[in-house]
């Protein structure tokens, strides 16, 4: 993923999630890198309207002050989870610099 972010910036951040069909429940943890996620580090997200393809979909939360999820300045991992009637993947999704 690869994305930098102002401290100062409210924005949607985007990420692709293989195989998903955008019905499932999803939701977007942020730790440090080589940490994973425990149960309070997630937050909600939701499917981009229209993102839906034969490879996937891609969520997204609204990052950044005033957002569903914010972090100060450093490197942060992040994380998605999508919950479906029978699989519940937990899936790196790539450093997000926060400067």
């Amino acid at each position: 993923m690869g994305e930098t972010i102002s401290s100062l910036s409210r924005e949607w951040l985007p990420i692709f999630v293989r195989g998903a069909t955008a019905t499932e429940q999803v939701e977007i943890a942020f730790t440090a890198p080589g940490a994973e996620p425990v149960e309070g580090d997630w937050h909600a997200a939701e499917w981009k309207p229209g993102s839906v393809t034969d490879k996937g979909a891609t969520a997204r939360i609204l990052f950044g002050p005033g957002g569903t999820a914010s972090r100060p300045d450093g490197t942060w991992q992040a994380w998605v989870r999508v919950t479906a009637q029978l699989e519940k993947p937990v899936l790196p999704a790539g450093l997000i610099d926060v400067i």
